[in-house]
């Protein structure tokens, strides 16, 4: 692997590997771009394949959160960083403290949160170390409401642009994955009269939605194929891809997944079928919201009303892409883009 040739082909600043064996860590950050800020982005323990494939997955999450910063109007940039090992272990004070020594090391360029496989008890190890790190308990804590409530304002935006009426009464909404965000998802759905089909892996999940909001349940291969209105995938990305994608009965795509297109041209697919895509990045920044508000000290109403303006923010993207004849994620793209390149053009005053 040519790790400099990686780094250059999405235009990455700097890649750290941070190495503690007599604590089992293995870490990898990656800051993607700081143009508007310090480079945030949460940490993901996951078992990897190899160390090619954590790279990998630190280079890519890193530069979506770039995108996903600057689509919301964030004054951040984008990082990420990941540990290799097994996330179901018991000993873990030692291993975020490393992390911690890891995120200190770089003196504020990176800020880390709970991401898969972390959570807030995990970031408190975190704490012991270094000061750059959010969503701690007591604090914003779990972004999983806010970032749901982020999901469903980009819903209602989507009803609005795709129906002219951003109603969800009645409308069938068909959710992949019932964690956190997926649960409190179907929460505002269900609030609004949306009738709800659902799938998970965990069973418990999918039965606790079903008593809770009056769901139906479904296989989870079946979800793809259900004659819903809206399709909303919060479980894991790629989910739009050669063998799903023909078989989409849905006018809208729009949940919290990242990396919801298996590649670029998926969403080239999605437009030329007519279906409305929600950009990922865009609809699911609830959660970078919610930690951007701890680090400002913005109030809990003050973060959830900024995820509510996702709504705005697809709509803008909705009509930058029918402007200009592209597909939503190009629009997506072009509008992060623009914000980033005019931020580089900025100059300072001093008094």
């Amino acid at each position: 692997m040519e790790i400099f040739e990686l780094m250059s082909e999405r235009k990455h600043e700097q890649l750290v590997f941070w190495n503690e064996p007599q604590f089992g860590y293995k870490g990898i950050i990656a800051i993607h771009d700081t143009t508007m800020g310090p480079a945030l982005g949460g940490t993901r323990f996951w078992s990897y394949e190899s160390e090619s494939a954590a790279i990998v997955d630190a280079l890519r999450l890193s530069r979506g959160m770039t995108y996903k910063a600057a689509i919301a109007g964030l004054n951040l940039g984008g990082g990420k960083s990941v540990i290799i090992g097994d996330n179901r272990t018991k000993d873990r004070e030692m291993i975020f403290r490393a992390h911690g020594r890891a995120v200190d090391s770089l003196k504020g360029r990176y800020i880390t949160a709970e991401d898969v496989g972390t959570s807030p008890e995990d970031m408190e190890f975190v704490h012991m170390e270094t000061e750059h790190v959010v969503g701690m308990l007591g604090k914003s804590g779990d972004p999983s409401p806010v970032t749901a409530y982020g999901v469903y304002r980009g819903i209602k935006a989507c009803a609005a642009f795709r129906y002219g009426d951003d109603s969800l009464t009645e409308r069938h909404v068909a959710v992949q994955g019932l964690g956190h965000v997926g649960y409190y998802l179907c929460e505002d759905l269900a609030a609004e009269g949306a009738k709800l089909t659902v799938t998970d892996i965990d069973k418990d999940r999918v039965a606790r939605v079903v008593e809770d909001f009056g769901a139906t349940s479904v296989d989870p291969d079946s979800i793809y194929g259900v004659d819903a209105d809206i399709f909303a995938p919060c479980a894991l990305g790629a989910v739009v891809n050669d063998e799903t994608l023909e078989g989409f009965k849905f006018d809208i795509v729009a949940g919290a997944a990242n990396n919801q297109l298996a590649r670029s041209h998926h969403g080239d697919g999605l437009h030329a079928r007519g279906i409305l895509y929600a950009p990922d990045y865009a609809i699911n920044a609830g959660g970078l919201i919610n930690v951007y508000g701890e680090i400002h000290e913005w109030s809990a109403e003050r973060s959830k009303r900024k995820a509510g303006d996702i709504y705005n923010t697809l709509l803008r993207i909705f009509e930058r892409a029918k402007a200009e004849d592209v597909p939503t994620h190009i629009a997506a793209d072009r509008v992060a883009e623009s914000r980033i390149l005019e931020a580089r053009q900025l100059q300072r005053t001093y008094l």
